[in-house]
């Protein structure tokens, strides 16, 4: 491994000939810049097939498992630091941009090391990341961690964007509207779980019903009788159903 001022220096070079490269395109942050030169260098094709594959070949990897993705993560983020927070959303939209998915689980993570330090408008930043690319693999991280967080810190902020979401065309939306209060435990509103999956009963979307399945065996851990009641007593999807159940004798 190289030592840590080799490779501050080729960061370095990185960033002033990507800074040049782009004043004819788009810009990138020079946060950015290091951070992709230091995952694109640890690709691996053989592991990038069968990871798109499993996407349904909705996005392009660089083959960098969760794992090792981790260990990156760490190590540029013990050299580099976080960015400041004013520069977050811009590093969060343009790793979003980037066409290699590994780029957006990094932006997840990224988000989660904020959640404390967010101001109330940086919902609209996190709506965008969840209409923007999505599918269950960013948009389920980003329900139970940053929104859950972010309604939990701003309870303003969670009538408002409830109001609306749970009431989008946007099926991500509303999945995330379902799942947001999956790690608050006892302190989930179970009223407002019921309301929100009644509103969703008719649905045919196998997200929409995988995660009403889903929230409901969450909170079955906390109280699986309430959740068996719900069950017998509302007309769930089998798949709801059946999620919900997975751990409850009938």
């Amino acid at each position: 491994m190289r030592c840590s001022s080799e490779r501050r220096r080729s960061a370095k070079f990185i960033i002033l000939f990507a800074l040049d490269s782009n004043k004819i395109g788009d810009p990138i942050h020079p946060y950015i810049i290091s951070l992709k030169a230091l995952f694109e260098q640890n690709t691996d094709s053989t592991q990038a097939a069968p990871m798109k594959k499993y996407m349904r070949d909705q996005f392009e990897y660089l083959g960098i498992k969760t794992p090792k993705n981790v260990v990156l993560q760490k190590e540029f983020y013990e050299e580099y630091g976080l960015p400041e927070l004013s520069s977050l959303d811009e590093i969060l939209r343009e790793l979003w941009s980037l066409p290699q998915r590994e780029f957006q689980y990094i932006a997840v993570g990224l988000l989660g090391k904020f959640h404390n330090q967010l101001p109330p408008e940086f919902i609209e930043t996190i709506g965008y990341l969840i209409v923007t690319k999505s599918w269950w693999d960013t948009v389920d991280s980003l329900a139970g961690g940053a929104v859950g967080m972010h309604f939990k810190r701003y309870p303003a902020i969670r009538k408002k964007y409830l109001a609306h979401w749970r009431k989008s065309d946007n099926l991500w939306l509303r999945r995330t509207t379902i799942l947001f209060q999956l790690n608050y435990k006892k302190e989930t509103d179970f009223n407002l779980l019921g309301e929100i999956i009644s509103e969703n009963l008719d649905s045919k979307e196998f997200f929409i019903n995988k995660a009403i399945g889903w929230s409901l065996r969450q909170y079955a851990r906390v109280d699986p009788k309430a959740v068996k009641k719900f069950v017998k007593s509302t007309p769930l999807h089998p798949l709801s159903r059946r999620e919900a159940m997975k751990h409850l004798s009938e």
